[in-house]
């Protein structure tokens, strides 16, 4: 009796101590979010990394971690890329999509280096800095924009742009970082989509070069066909070649990003994978060397359990709660805001009325993607909600003010003042043209909202839902069905809103936006 309650002892030993071993380690994916073209370098103990935000301003954001899986946005490139009206959503005018993409994060000479570049100007950007956290950005932009480019420092003080699709190019830089030399552009790899095969969707893109023992390797990311986004790896003697190439990990689609090493001499593939409307979200892979090359992944796949710290979760270091309350030596918005494009500061305000955001609409508008200073944060996976308490007293008519989710195929809750007449209402964009689902009518000033998003296993669906109290909740209007759409090239974000389609000067107050990572109403 007493060997069989030894073994049923150990065995349930076993099973929890291999449940606490497992939960205290990183998972896949690193960051359930969109946080997508990473580029990351580290400067001692401390990681620093970069992202795509493209549309949003402040932009390019500059996250920090001490481990390579708890990360924390601490500063972004800049506040605004240029005063255009694609990036101020005026003239008719847009930005979706485009605004700065890739870019590439470095450090040299105890100067931190982000470099990026815009569909939309048609330039390419180097920004820098010596407090990477604190600033301030020195900026440098030159003609053309230079696609998917990596930025590199050499051992020999030259530096280099790789670019392109397929094709890939390398030129010198002057050394003052203002444009390319005369006469250095050169094709560095003819075909760098070869190493995966001749029947290529998505040529070779995305570079990213790291020296590593003497060699120089350079990571793109390619599409086969009928198949799934590929990593392919090249290596070579000399940084102008030439490359030999091979393919190094074509596993669940994740590919795209580079190499890392940590203090204590282990090496990570960073890279990211589409994953439906919740965006483009970060794996990291393990690395070993062999015979000169790294290899990625645990027998070629992308382990689910990681020999790192365990994830403290998104909130409050990528996403987070705000009710608004501020100090006097606080800035006005935390980093984890960032605008729907440039914003107009003079229609916006924390400080106005205490504990609130006010919205003041400036212009008239007709729907919710043409809205300037709407605020907007992450959605998070697996699941996640949003709510806000709102302040309709002062609208005009035909303003609408409230709580949205932002993609090319949106949807929204909140409040719309008709002929005078307040009500609450659900719009659904899924079948791109704005349908207004649902509408109450409402008497009171302060009304509550919330969206609840559901990213697991891919259901990507949204709920609406209102309250009068902010305690007892009813949904209102339909189910979106969320799709990740290139035209937006984001993942969907939380906004809150307030815009006008008649007359302009109407304003809201929000009282809080409070964030969870969890579903929080009964479906």
């Amino acid at each position: 009796m007493k060997l069989i309650f030894s073994g049923v002892f150990l065995l349930f030993f076993l099973i929890q101590f291999n449940s606490f071993s497992q939960s205290s380690k990183a998972t896949n994916p690193i960051i359930f979010a969109d946080v997508p073209d990473l580029s990351m370098v580290r400067v001692g103990d401390t990681y620093y990394m970069s992202s795509t935000t493209m549309h949003m301003s402040p932009g390019v954001p500059i996250m920090k971690s001490k481990d390579l899986v708890n990360w924390e946005i601490v500063n972004y490139a800049y506040d605004i890329l240029e005063d255009v009206d694609e990036l101020n959503l005026e003239n008719g005018k847009s930005d979706y999509g485009n605004g700065s993409w890739a870019s590439c994060i470095r450090f040299h000479n105890e100067t931190f280096y982000v470099s990026t570049f815009s569909g939309t100007t048609g330039k390419t950007y180097i920004y820098s800095t010596q407090d990477i956290e604190k600033g301030p950005w020195k900026k440098i932009s030159f003609e053309p924009s230079y696609h998917d480019h990596n930025f590199f420092f050499d051992d020999d003080g030259r530096n280099y742009l790789i670019w392109g699709n397929g094709k890939l190019m390398i030129a010198e830089l002057k050394d003052d970082l203002t444009g390319v030399k005369a006469g250095t552009e050169k094709v560095l790899i003819e075909n760098a989509s070869a190493p995966a095969g001749n029947n290529i969707g998505l040529g070779a893109e995305g570079s990213q070069l790291f020296k590593v023992n003497g060699k120089y390797y350079l990571f793109d990311i390619t599409w086969p066909k009928g198949g799934m986004r590929t990593v392919v790896i090249h290596r070579a003697d000399k940084i102008t070649g030439p490359y030999e190439g091979r393919v190094g990990l074509q596993d669940k689609g994740v590919a795209q990003g580079g190499l890392i090493d940590t203090p204590d001499g282990k090496w990570f593939a960073y890279l990211f994978r589409d994953f439906g409307a919740v965006g483009r979200i970060p794996y990291w892979v393990p690395v070993t060397w062999e015979d000169g090359w790294p290899v990625l992944g645990v027998n070629g796949k992308v382990p689910e359990i990681l020999n790192l710290p365990a994830s403290k979760g998104v909130i409050p270091y990528i996403v987070n709660s705000d009710d608004f309350k501020r100090k006097k030596k606080e800035t006005d918005l935390p980093l984890v805001w960032q605008w729907n494009h440039n914003p107009v500061n003079e229609l916006w305000s924390v400080r106005e009325r205490k504990g609130y955001l006010k919205l003041t609409t400036g212009r008239v508008d007709s729907h919710f993607l043409e809205a300037r200073n709407s605020l907007t944060q992450r959605t998070f996976g697996p699941q996640c909600s949003g709510s806000t308490a709102i302040d309709v007293s002062n609208m005009k008519d035909g303003d609408i003010a409230g709580l949205g989710l932002l993609q090319k195929k949106y949807g929204l809750v909140g409040v719309k003042i008709e002929n005078g007449e307040k009500k609450l209402v659900m719009i659904n964009a899924q079948n791109d043209t704005p349908e207004e689902i649902e509408s109450l009518p409402i008497d009171q000033e302060t009304v509550y909202l919330k969206v609840e998003c559901d990213f697991e296993e891919k259901k990507d669906v949204a709920d609406f839902y209102y309250s009068f109290d902010g305690t007892n909740w009813k949904k209102i209007g339909n189910q979106l069905r969320m799709v990740y759409t290139l035209p937006h090239f984001m993942g969907y974000r939380f906004a809150l809103f307030n815009y006008a389609t008649k007359n302009a000067g109407g304003y809201v107050d929000f009282d809080y936006f409070h964030i969870k990572n969890q579903l929080t109403q009964n479906k």
